[in-house]
């Protein structure tokens, strides 16, 4: 029987023209009331004159950058309505006005898991969605494939990246596992500010549209009962690594 997929990350990536990373502060956060006053910090902040970041305890990150504004968070073993990302990228671009926002992506990153002790990750790469071939074989090491999809939907394109990849569990353990990371990406066409952000929040509140057609896509067309089965299911927390924005 096929694994189902499991998300792992959301991020909300909302493109601006220019802006100072250095505005963005815990303490600036709570007090414009963009995140509550009783969210503690993972760990001490990132500042440099290009890029700020806060990492809050319950899984939360955002960060500042010249041409952007991120906003993570760890989804797994989450209920929507318990995801707060969505709602903390709402306050912001509402309270911080003066900012010339452009456009938004929303990513998702999570993964279907392999066997234990065995390469099943890697060998559904290699055998289901590559030709086996003599051009695997070459060089001192096993090859490594990093594979690109584009898919057009009804309102938006999705890119979809699919990797091999071993998760660390907290005990050391790994797994090995097939990575999928997607991003959504809409044009934002209106050209006065209110009408731009209008439609930014508008993308913002797709997100789960979003989760839904990529464990769709996923499940129905990656692995489903006629395709490649992988056998072992996760329920202990992985130590995932960050996903990059596009």
């Amino acid at each position: 029987m096929s694994q189902m997929f499991q998300e792992q990350e959301l991020l909300i990536a909302i493109a601006v023209r220019q802006q100072n990373p250095t505005i963005l502060t815990a303490d600036f956060l709570k007090y414009t009331g963009i995140i509550p006053s009783d969210w503690e910090l993972a760990k001490p902040p990132v500042m440099t004159n290009n890029a700020a970041q806060v990492v809050f305890q319950n899984g939360v990150s955002v960060i500042a950058e010249v041409n952007r504004i991120i906003f993570a968070e760890a989804i797994a073993n989450k209920e929507p309505q318990d995801v707060q990302a969505p709602a903390i990228a709402h306050k912001y671009i509402e309270t911080v006005k003066q900012v010339n926002y452009q456009g938004i992506g929303i990513n998702l990153r999570g993964f279907v898991l392999g066997e234990s002790n065995n390469q099943s990750g890697r060998n559904y790469i290699f055998n289901q969605l590559l030709q086996p071939g003599a051009w695997q074989n070459f060089g001192s090491a096993p090859m490594q494939a990093s594979m690109r999809f584009v898919y057009t939907l009804d309102e938006t394109q999705l890119f979809l990246e699919v990797n091999e990849a071993q998760l660390q569990y907290p005990d050391q353990t790994t797994k090995p596992a097939v990575l999928f990371s997607a991003n959504f990406s809409r044009a934002i066409a209106q050209e006065q500010p209110t009408e731009r952000l209008a439609a930014i929040s508008a993308v913002i509140d797709e997100w789960q549209t979003d989760l839904a057609t990529l464990k769709s896509l996923v499940d129905t067309k990656f692995f489903n009962a006629e395709g490649y089965a992988i056998n072992t299911a996760a329920t202990d927390t992985i130590q995932f690594p960050s996903m990059v924005a596009e």
